[in-house]
């Protein structure tokens, strides 16, 4: 039998990774009637927290000692992890699910902004006009001024922003920083905040069915997260990267079947702009990396 190439590997980890993605947000969605937001992170947390502490310290990544910008970037990082997931969990947990999942398919597309002003990544007219049109398309989901337009839908939106500075954190951290390490503090950082903020609120009984679901939803981040990073490190960025649309594609799918949602057909048409236009990105650098290459 034929063994699978790296670049075939490695979007076939990444397509897993974002089923498993799109699994735990519609678990964690599926809580939304049954546990209050905080309780929800929390108790996920503790388990999430604890498996990756485990993980990390078999592949031996648990590496206390790191130079002062790289613990600063770290806590960075971990401080906006938590802004983004508390805004995109409250927008998640009142919004459809599809929808949420598309509002965040514009990351590539703001990372090239990004990445471009604060990090002066070269960015090329082609790009620039994809990531514009990318930014119709997410209008097209979110519809301001429209019914489906509300304060989750900022919510939303403030995620992926935060998830942009997360992200623009890592970058500028040293290769001496684990990424199991720096994902492992995140959590951790996450689970003490939700933590804190469930000292405030009225705490509701987990049943069987609550606790099944948080169990879901912590199994499906770590494997997860263990199939993005293993994906990145196993094929190239530019093949594997855009199998992260599968998560769309897979939320769609689930919230139709377990919340019986169907997103409006300009917010699918939005959909279908956002992924052209971050397809586009993705096909882009690939090119320019094969120039540069020769």
């Amino acid at each position: 039998m034929k063994a699978l190439s790296d670049n075939f590997r490695g979007a076939l980890m990444m397509a897993v990774a974002m089923l498993a993605f799109s699994s735990n947000d519609a678990a964690m969605k599926s809580l939304a009637g049954e546990l209050p937001l905080f309780q929800a992170i929390f108790l996920r947390g503790i388990v999430t927290t604890v498996s990756m502490i485990i993980l990390a310290g078999l592949f031996g990544q648990l590496r206390l000692r790191l130079g002062r910008q790289d613990f600063i970037l770290i806590c960075v990082r971990s401080l906006a992890e938590v802004a983004a997931a508390w805004t995109f969990l409250t927008a998640l947990f009142n919004m459809q699910l599809a929808n949420v999942t598309a509002i965040l398919q514009a990351l590539p597309l703001v990372m090239t902004f990004a990445g471009a002003l604060f990090l002066k990544e070269p960015i090329g007219w082609r790009r620039l006009s994809a990531s514009i049109i990318g930014f119709v398309g997410v209008l097209m989901i979110v519809q301001p001024g429209g019914d489906s337009f509300n304060i989750y839908s900022i919510y939303a939106l403030m995620s992926v922003g935060l998830i942009v500075i997360r992200d623009l954190a890592a970058r500028r951290m040293s290769s001496d920083v684990p990424s199991m390490f720096a994902a492992t503090f995140a959590a951790g950082t996450v689970t003490v905040f939700a933590g804190f903020g469930s000292m405030f609120i009225e705490w509701a009984p987990v049943t069987g069915y609550s606790a099944a679901l948080l169990g879901g939803a912590a199994a499906a981040v770590l494997i997860g997260y263990l199939m993005s990073v293993s994906a990145m490190r196993v094929g190239e960025i530019s093949f594997v990267a855009p199998f992260r649309y599968v998560g769309l594609l897979t939320s769609l799918i689930l919230g139709v079947v377990i919340f019986g949602q169907l997103p409006s057909t300009l917010a699918i048409l939005g959909c279908v702009v956002v992924v052209g236009s971050g397809l586009f990105i993705f096909r882009r650098e690939r090119q320019l990396s094969e120039v540069e290459a020769k």
